[in-house]
């Protein structure tokens, strides 16, 4: 018993230490292998007593890193977040990773880019097809529009 736990626990570190997760993430894998849900509890406040579980940590490199690397807008972050059942501090802490200059400069690179792409010769019809794929991404509709304009 003592055994399984212990391999559980190392599992799970070396699961944790590969890529930032949060706790549902670890508990969900968990559940894969098998484990036991009293286990799954105990082996979680061990990983976050030796530091490798924190959600605010994993909010901060998860909403940086959607935003840089997939140009996701704070709204589909913030559902991602939320469904990996964060708390609003620790959504709130990865939303401040993201810096206002750059997500509004972003977001108009992407509107430069689509419009360059849209076949349409129609402004309405482009600028609708724009505006679908930035929202689309997870940027918020009113800021869309307005950059539109």
């Amino acid at each position: 018993m003592k055994g399984e736990t212990r391999d559980t626990l190392k599992k799970a570190k070396h699961y944790c230490a590969y890529q930032e997760r949060c706790q549902k993430d670890v508990r969900d894998r968990m559940r894969i292998w098998g484990v036991r849900s009293a286990e799954i509890e105990s082996t979680i406040a061990d990983l976050i007593t030796a530091g490798f579980v924190n959600e605010e940590r994993f909010a901060r490199i998860y909403a940086g890193g959607k935003f840089r690397q997939k140009k996701w807008g704070r709204v589909k972050i913030t559902m991602e977040l939320k469904k990996r059942q964060l708390s609003d501090y620790c959504i709130e802490a990865g939303l401040s990773e993201i810096e206002e200059d750059d997500y509004v400069q972003t977001l108009k690179s992407l509107i430069e880019n689509k419009r360059k792409s849209s076949r349409s010769t129609n402004t309405f019809v482009k600028n609708k097809q724009v505006a679908s794929y930035c929202i689309g991404k997870g940027y918020e509709a009113e800021l869309v529009w307005r950059l539109l304009k």
